[in-house]
């Protein structure tokens, strides 16, 4: 059975830069490009939970340009990962099985999501400010 250490050593292996932050269960927070957010890897078993926060939506908005984009990248670039909302913030998050995590799992999971990232996030983040903008005019 795998544990928060073998998720560390995994990390390690990786050459990532991360540090381990207290947040109830075992949790990784990974440095990744410059002016990109983090990536939170939180080990609760069975899970291994994968996620990085993308941004916040304000209350009461509906950017509708924004979601079909999300889901549009779910289904045709995501095969690890996937956007969704939570509480009004938008997340790309991933979760794999700690029991049978393997090193090559969590690297392309870790993959993916820099990718998105760089690929993804100025586009998104232009959605966002558009839709919100149309939102208050």
């Amino acid at each position: 059975m795998r544990t928060d250490k073998d998720v560390e050593a995994y990390l390690m292996r990786l050459n990532r830069r991360f540090q381990s932050v207290d947040a109830g269960a075992p949790t990784f927070l990974v440095q990744t490009s410059l002016g990109m957010p983090a990536i939170a890897i939180r080990v609760d078993p069975p899970l291994v939970v994968v996620r990085v926060h993308i941004g916040d939506v304000e209350k009461g908005a509906t950017p509708v340009e924004l979601f079909r984009a999300l889901l549009e990248l779910n289904a045709r670039q995501l095969v690890h990962s996937s956007y969704g909302l939570d509480d009004g913030r938008v997340v790309l998050s991933s979760a794999l099985e700690l029991e049978n995590l393997d090193f090559n799992e969590l690297q392309a999971t870790l993959d993916e999501i820099d990718v998105a990232l760089a690929q993804q996030l100025p586009e998104l983040a232009r959605l966002a400010k558009d839709s919100l903008k149309t939102k208050v005019s």
